[in-house]
């Protein structure tokens, strides 16, 4: 078989925490794109992009977030959004990208918005899946304040459960490898995290601030977020994903490839003639 990508191991260290961070990969000549996945899923959301032939020619990587997948850290109780946006920066680093395009869903969108807003004259697009932008998106992240359990074991099997019996497309399905993908001792901080920054963060502000071309990605059972209207008329391209809620790359991946592709191929014609 042809490796289409190819695996890597990065190893470095955050806040003195030992990384050994898993990536897949690939070279290329056009403009880059970093990706950076949800809570609960791994690199491998966004592996299917060498299946696409409107990415050909364009280097690419996507890690498993400390606490996920593959990833090992030393110490999971240091994760945090912030923590996550330095290992970020550290994965750029070494693969050698000094502009990209940016591409976030869920945690990884809001890690993505602090990366883009500490610097904003590396990105040169930002696809936002359903990244945390107000105190509505945490649905997921708030069950660490609302069903609070002594035990992070115990309050991930509760999560769990409840992930497996929500009323959206693809729930099941992501409840399903939650226990094989993220390690019980991360979740905490990491959903503390998102929350303190959705609440306190003035992440809107920071969204909306950002000097390069911006989509935010939803799926169709998210179209009441509040905030949708407010956002395409400050000229964030909207992309709504039908048959979908949370997770576009599990519900319909076809439609979610496509509009990050013919949104890159805009933004990367903006960035030149601008």
């Amino acid at each position: 078989m042809t490796a289409e990508f190819t695996r890597a191991q990065f190893v470095f260290s955050v806040d003195e925490s030992k990384l050994d961070v898993s990536a897949i990969r690939r070279d290329g000549e056009k403009a880059p794109i970093l990706f950076l996945h949800g809570f609960g899923s791994t690199k491998e959301d966004y592996a299917d992009i060498v299946r696409q032939a409107q990415f050909a020619g364009h280097p690419f990587v996507a890690y498993d977030a400390p606490g996920c997948g593959e990833t090992r850290c030393a110490e999971l109780s240091k994760i945090s959004i912030p923590f996550l946006v330095d290992t970020a920066l550290a994965v750029l680093e070494r693969a050698g990208f000094e502009r990209f395009h940016l591409v976030g869903h869920s945690m990884g969108g809001l890690t993505a918005l602090m990366l883009a807003h500490r610097h904003p004259e590396r990105v040169i697009s930002f696809v936002d899946i359903e990244g945390n932008l107000a105190p509505e998106d945490c649905f997921l992240s708030r069950q660490i304040i609302e069903h609070p359990r002594d035990d992070a074991l115990r309050f991930f099997d509760d999560f769990i459960e409840r992930a497996l019996h929500a009323p959206a497309y693809a729930s099941a399905l992501y409840s399903a490898s939650l226990r094989h993908k993220v390690r019980a001792e991360a979740v905490g901080g990491i959903f503390r995290s998102m929350v303190d920054l959705s609440d306190n963060g003035n992440l809107m502000a920071k969204f909306l601030g950002l000097p390069f071309p911006r989509m935010f990605m939803y799926g169709e059972q998210n179209s009441s977020l509040s905030y949708l209207d407010h956002i395409r008329e400050q000229g964030v391209e909207l992309a709504e994903i039908p048959h979908c809620g949370h997770f576009p790359m599990y519900s319909n991946p076809e439609l979610m490839w496509k509009a990050i592709a013919s949104f890159h191929q805009r933004a990367g014609f903006f960035s030149i003639t601008r």
